[in-house]
């Protein structure tokens, strides 16, 4: 296959981003590669996400002994707040110029997995995963290690001295920073031993506790004195295991399911010797010759999030109910805040059965309001974010309320072969159906394009 330049342009923009909007449709065969990277990894100042009123604070001792009523408002009010944060990420995927440090964001939510009740702890998680993206690896670890919704689904308020509590250590190097088969279950002892009294305070503060700290000599693979939690974390960082297994998960995200064993012996080389610089290690990825191989274009199954955000990128749209939006990622399978659990989404062909194939390939036509939805969510799923009614809900649920400005973007299309722009691999699409897209018009070229197995690749 003959690559051509607008294909290793889409290819960067929806690897580095979520693809092409409308704006950079119109240029986007005469530009470079080097100077879409130019402008995906410029310094765009960071903006946190706000919520229109203050995050309620999940204090759950204070919160048992509210009276019932007290306790329902309270916690109505986090899973508002939880559906505001998810739906303000998601739009910044969207809608923001910032594309490559909000891909990095969805990369690091789904490593560092974690699932809280509380709006306050996501915020301030997400936050901090946004802002440090692209920053120190170290320093993300340590913020991200420290951060109440980690410390608490992770249960290391119940780790103190005497009764070592296993599983924030374990899950630090297992998941996060080494892999299985670089730690043994006496580092995760000792470990654990180290992290002793990191907790936080009920407003989500991070602090230590002396008198449940361990302060003990430990032997931590295999190194031994008096170590704390930041000294356990920076021994882990002094293994080349850690940079070569961050590598391997961010190249098979970013570049291929298959890794390249010699460009990931490189790359971790170079990840470790730069001292874990992030956006280092991705400045090398996407300028790589061997990113734009054919082997790595149109080859990575899209996530639901990315789908989406893609479609809303290509597609400017009005949506009425945005709320409605959390009920499709239920449906597709992937809900932002809440992954499935500590390791956090699967990826590649796991992303498709019967039910989410045939859902994302009706995806288009729904937006459209050329068809309706007829998906329901499982009975038995467990959802947090006020959607453990789902089913009945349901009932009440019939789309998004979405209205897609199609004059701007047959305006955009109107002189152009749409498969060429929104398919990266056309090797199983028939000429038969080719001649049929081009014989209708733009919208309905557009929409059967986007409802192709082919548009499920990227």
């Amino acid at each position: 296959m003959n690559i051509s330049q607008l294909q290793k342009n889409q290819h960067l923009l929806l690897r580095a981003g979520f693809g092409s909007n409308l704006s950079q449709i119109e240029k986007l065969e005469s530009l470079t590669v080097t100077g879409i990277w130019k402008n995906l990894s410029a310094n765009y100042s960071f903006k946190p996400l706000e919520l229109k009123a203050l995050p309620e604070n999940l204090d759950y001792q204070k919160l048992a002994k509210l009276d019932a009523d007290s306790k329902k408002a309270i916690l109505q009010k986090n899973r508002k707040q939880n559906q505001e944060i998810n739906l303000k990420f998601l739009k910044e995927m969207v809608h923001s110029e910032d594309q490559l440090r909000e891909k990095m964001a969805f990369f690091w939510h789904g490593h560092f997995a974690t699932r809280t009740q509380n709006s306050q702890f996501n915020l301030q998680l997400l936050n901090t995963i946004r802002q440090k993206a692209l920053g120190n690896f170290g320093d993300l670890l340590t913020s991200v290690s420290q951060s109440p919704a980690m410390l608490q689904f992770l249960n290391n308020q119940q780790n103190k001295k005497g009764h070592p509590n296993e599983n924030f250590a374990r899950e630090v190097m297992e998941l996060f920073t080494l892999g299985r088969g670089n730690y043994t279950e006496k580092d995760v002892q000792e470990g654990a031993r180290a992290f002793t009294g990191w907790s936080f305070q009920p407003d989500g503060t991070f602090s230590e506790k002396p008198k449940t700290h361990d302060s003990g000599t430990k032997t931590f693979l295999g190194k031994t004195g008096n170590f704390d939690g930041n000294d356990a974390l920076q021994i882990i960082l002094d293994q080349k295991a850690t940079s070569k297994f961050i590598v391997t998960k961010i190249y098979k995200f970013f570049v291929n399911e298959k890794p390249n064993p010699s460009i990931i012996n490189h790359l971790s080389d170079r990840f470790y010797a730069s001292k874990y610089d992030i956006k280092d290690l991705m400045t090398e990825i996407f300028t790589a010759k061997w990113f734009y191989n054919e082997e790595n274009i149109g080859t990575k199954i899209k996530s639901p999030i990315e789908l989406m955000a893609g479609i809303m990128r290509t597609l400017p749209m009005k949506i009425e109910k945005p709320e409605n939006l959390i009920v499709y990622q239920k449906l597709l399978g992937q809900m932002l805040l809440y992954p499935p659990n500590v390791a956090g989404w699967p990826s590649g062909k796991s992303w498709i059965d019967s039910s989410t194939l045939m859902l994302r390939l009706q995806l288009p036509q729904i937006w459209s309001g050329l068809r309706p939805l007829e998906f329901a969510p499982k009975s038995d799923d467990d959802v947090e974010m006020g959607m453990k009614n789902a089913q009945s809900n349901f009932k009440n649920f019939k789309n998004a309320n979405i209205v897609i400005d199609w004059d701007s973007v047959e305006s955009v299309y109107k002189n152009k072969k749409v498969s060429d722009y929104l398919l990266q691999n056309k090797s199983s699409l028939s000429e038969k159906t080719v001649q049929e897209f081009s014989n209708a018009s733009v919208k309905q070229r557009i929409i059967n394009t986007m409802s192709t197995p082919e548009f499920q690749l990227c």
